[in-house]
């Protein structure tokens, strides 16, 4: 939350001319309604399950021909926390922008209101803590304290001339249906951080 997932994935886009989505407005437009009215109108659960549809309807998109193109998605705070979506994920370059959580919850103060789980200072920590051991899942980390925007997309982009020297298909979304199974096939139990239950039936956010 406010780390600059939007911001540095548009502007890291542009450089790279690459498509941009934007996981939130994406979903405030498939669904007609904005975060917080999903929020207050459906719970908590309602919107990871909007989420998560339209997250898996934007993958499957990425990753038929003619439409496989590169794009950046900027993720929503809790998304990648979400066991179903990080394994949806995992066949592409994933990258966290590690922001001290100080620093997050001073940028928090102008926007508050468009942040349905931000809660007090506490529960702002309290979720950050509980969200780590899923963020460093990602493929990379980026730590952004006293980085600029131009900075933390040169890092970003050098990350990927790398990974890009494994070969060509490293970033062919046709093969990553592929590459997901096998994933999947190889993932040993246990190795995930269990996500909390809610509900009291098993469901989970």
């Amino acid at each position: 939350m406010a780390c600059g997932k939007s911001s540095v994935g548009r502007q890291l886009a542009q450089r790279l001319d690459w498509d941009f989505v934007d996981l939130d407005t994406h979903i405030e437009t498939r669904e007609r309604q904005t975060i917080a009215e999903i929020f207050r109108l459906r719970g908590e659960l309602g919107f990871r399950a909007a989420e998560a549809s339209a997250l898996r309807e934007l993958t499957e998109s990425l990753q038929r021909e003619p439409l496989a193109r590169n794009t950046v998605v900027a993720l929503g705070g809790g998304t990648f926390a979400q066991l179903p979506n990080l394994e949806l994920l995992r066949p592409w370059p994933t990258v966290f922008l590690d922001a001290p959580v100080d620093d997050l919850w001073q940028r928090t103060l102008e926007d508050a209101a468009k942040r349905p789980l931000r809660g007090d200072r506490t529960e702002f920590s309290r979720l950050h803590h509980e969200r780590l051991p899923f963020y460093r899942q990602a493929r990379v980390t980026i730590v952004t304290s006293g980085k600029d925007p131009d900075s933390l997309c040169a890092e970003i982009e050098s990350t990927l001339h790398s990974w890009g020297k494994l070969g060509q298909e490293e970033f062919d979304p046709g093969k990553m249906v592929q590459r997901k199974a096998e994933a999947e096939k190889t993932t040993p139990s246990g190795s995930y951080p269990s996500p909390r239950d809610y509900s009291g039936t098993g469901e989970t956010k």
